[in-house]
């Protein structure tokens, strides 16, 4: 299954209820599976990036819809990475001339 890393900064709305959270990285969590994806990990961290989550999902029409939804809430600004595994790494370095 594809693996996704997303960054994210709190918006200044998000600062403001810097208290709520984890109870909206567990809305996240539960509004991933709902869409079909699934949150590997989630931690706060310090430096350029407030958020660092890992996610799985069968396609990026379920990532990109969770972003949406999740952008609209206006806490986050987020960005998405598609991630690859050493497995598929070898299998895109074989298509390498």
């Amino acid at each position: 299954m594809p693996t996704y890393v997303v960054l994210s900064n709190f918006t200044e709305q998000g600062v403001s209820k810097i208290k709520d959270t984890i109870k909206r990285s567990e809305d996240f969590k539960k509004a991933a599976k709902e869409a079909g994806v699934t949150v590997k990990e989630l931690v706060w961290t310090l430096g350029q990036y407030d958020l660092v989550s890992v996610i799985e999902a069968q396609d990026e029409t379920a990532v990109a819809a969770l972003g949406l939804n999740v952008a609209k809430l206006g806490n986050i600004r987020s960005q998405t990475l598609r991630a690859f595994t050493a497995a598929e790494m070898k299998k895109i370095l074989e298509k390498v001339a």
